[in-house]
Formats: structure tokens, sequence, C-alpha cells
């Protein structure tokens, strides 16, 4: 049987402008001009899934609705997306549909947590993805396109509207698009991907909320230990919500810059390494963070001992629950990502076709 697209035909007079104010008045967009997604556009997209554009990956929140493949490529022809980044879109799409991403809970509260998509493997490179100098800001296309149609999908199908069921307060510029790659070629480290168990022929997206992004200058002390412990005396504060959310899974994002990674590398530090090290020197005394702050919504497992002032909080249950990768170009700043309490960060490895 010949596959068909279900989606309504609309017709709309052929100008610019009244595409888009079309586009805008029904609150389909970001603000931005968008592609209009014509049905040869929507055909092209789907490349190698056409055979059945109406496959559902099931229902996403809040809204409970249907999310086809047919759905997601018009949100990528309305980003701007090439076929060839379809099926990272798609992905990153099966990413956030995980139960433990927790999608309407992280995108519709008012803490604004944007999804950032991190790519790893040789995908990465073919398509251009940045992961090297400027990573998290604008200059390419596949970073652009494949984290805007990400939010499309979150805002048009999940119905995360602003005002509406997305009650962000202050949001956060990285919901307009936050993609990047690890940049492999100058990490010390095993990729991301190969840490958890995936071919390194293998390409993937790791999808986390991420509530803001906190940069860290350090281009004085002279060891990689040293810049370790410049990088968590950064997230050593009362305002960094993390440290209250541990017991609903609360994690984090650590971006290192490839120098500080060479240094830590010629220091002797694994990523695991690094990760444990956070664990054990990241904590507040529990006298800083009572009363203030996220204190009011706090969940912290029973070992955290609420009644001893000195008692130290750690900014993640475990080692585990910290992501490290290496990103960005020349020069000494790396970055937390800060995540978002009530969600989980997803890996899903990236496929041309599945039934």
């Amino acid at each position: 049987m010949t596959a068909v697209l279900k989606s309504r035909r609309l017709e709309v007079p052929d100008s610019f402008a009244t595409v888009q104010a079309y586009y805008e008045e029904r609150g389909w967009t970001d603000g931005l001009p968008v592609v209009p997604a014509t049905e040869d556009l929507v055909w092209e997209m789907l490349g190698t899934f056409a055979y059945n554009p109406a496959h559902s990956l099931g229902v996403i929140q809040p809204r409970n609705a249907p999310v086809t493949l047919e759905k997601i490529a018009v949100n990528a022809v309305m980003a701007g997306c090439r076929p060839e980044h379809f099926p990272v879109v798609l992905a990153a799409v099966r990413a956030i549909m995980q139960s433990e991403f927790n999608v309407a809970g992280c995108q519709a509260t008012t803490g604004g947590a944007a999804p950032a998509v991190i790519v790893n493997g040789p995908l990465a490179a073919q398509l251009q993805i940045n992961g090297d100098a400027g990573c998290f800001g604008p200059g390419y296309r596949a970073n652009a396109v494949i984290g805007r149609a990400l939010r499309l999908v979150v805002r048009n199908i999940a119905g995360l509207v602003p005002g509406v069921m997305d009650k962000a307060t202050l949001s956060t510029p990285g919901r307009y698009s936050f993609c990047f790659a690890e940049n492999e070629a100058r990490s010390p480290w095993e990729p991301r991907h190969v840490e958890l168990g995936f071919a390194a022929s293998a390409s993937t997206v790791t999808v986390t909320a991420v509530r803001a992004v906190y940069p860290i200058m350090e281009t004085t002390v002279p060891t990689g230990d040293q810049v370790l412990q410049t990088l968590v005396e950064a997230i050593r504060t009362v305002g960094f919500a993390n440290y209250y959310q541990i017991g609903t899974g609360a994690q984090l994002t650590l971006v290192v810059c490839p120098e500080h990674a060479a240094e830590m590398a010629a220091a002797g530090l694994s990523k695991a390494d690094v990760r444990a090290y956070i664990h054990q020197q990241a904590r507040m005394p529990m006298h800083r963070l009572q009363g203030v702050a996220h204190y009011g919504n706090r969940n912290w497992p029973a070992w955290v001992d609420e009644h001893d002032p000195d008692f130290l909080v750690p900014v993640a249950s475990s080692a585990d629950d910290i992501v490290v990768v290496v990103a960005g170009g020349d020069g000494r700043h790396s970055a937390w990502l800060a995540g978002w309490g009530v969600t989980r960060v997803v890996t899903q490895e990236i496929t041309t076709t599945f039934a």
C-alpha cells in the first residue's frame, strides 16, 4: 500500500509575508520566520522513513498528543532542517519522550529549562555539527536547526506554548535552539557514547534539561587538578538549585574546554576521576542551604541529615549523575549546564530507519 501523509492541507496565498503571518497567528512558531511545510518538503524530510510516515512513537505530555514521524518531519521542515538532519532530530525526540526525561515537568515549570542536545559519533562531523569554537552560539546551520526542530516539537506537539502550558518565569535563549557536538577530536578522553557502551562507530544524541549555562574562566592555575578545583568552587553556592533536588535525581553537565581537559588529563585525571572529585568536593553545608533559595521545595534522600547544620549536601546523589563532555575551542573557558531537578539525562542512538 502506498504511504500517504495524514496532516491537514491548508491553502495560503503564495506570499512570504502572508505565510509567516499565518503561522504566527496560529501560534506555531518560536517568533522567528519558518520554512513553510509543503507536502513535497515533508516527504523529502522523511527520507528513509517515508515508507511509513504514520508510524507512532507514542504520546507526548502534557497534551497527551500522538507523535508520528510525519509530525516530527513537519516541524523539522519549519525549523530549516535538511533531510540529513532528520535522523538526529528523530533521536532527540525519542529521547525526550522517555519517561525519565519528564518533558512536561521540565518544560512547563517556572524554572524554564531548555532541552540541550549533545551529539556524539561520526555523524556529528559528517553533518558539521559544531563542537569547537563558539559551539553554544550561532553560525552553524546543523546546530541551529536541529535544536530548533526539537523545541518546535515541544511547542507544537507537546503543547508547551509560553504563557499557556509553558509557565517559565524568564525562560532562556536556549529554548530557541541548543545543540552542539562533543569535541571528540580534541578530547583526551573517550567520548560520551563510548563511555555508555556504544560502539565508536555509532552516533548518539544526549538530551538534558538545562536551567542555565554557568561559564567559568580559569586562566591562572597551572595544573589540571587546580583547574578542577576552580570549576567545583563555581557551583558551591546557595543559588544552585541542584543541591535541593538530589532526592528526585537531579543531574548536571560539565562542559570542559579542550585546554582544561588536556590539563586535567596531564594530571592523570580520567572522566570518571573528574566525576568522582565533583561528587566529593561540590558540597554545601546544611546551614547554608536552610531557609533560603529552593529550600521550600527541597527533596532530599533519607541519608541527608537535615538536623545537622554541618552536614555536607552533595550537588548530585552519585558521581554517575554528573555528565562530563569536552567541547569548545581555544581558550580556558569551561561551563556548567545546571540540570533540572525532576528530569534525567537520556542518550539515544541515531538510526536511519526502524520498523
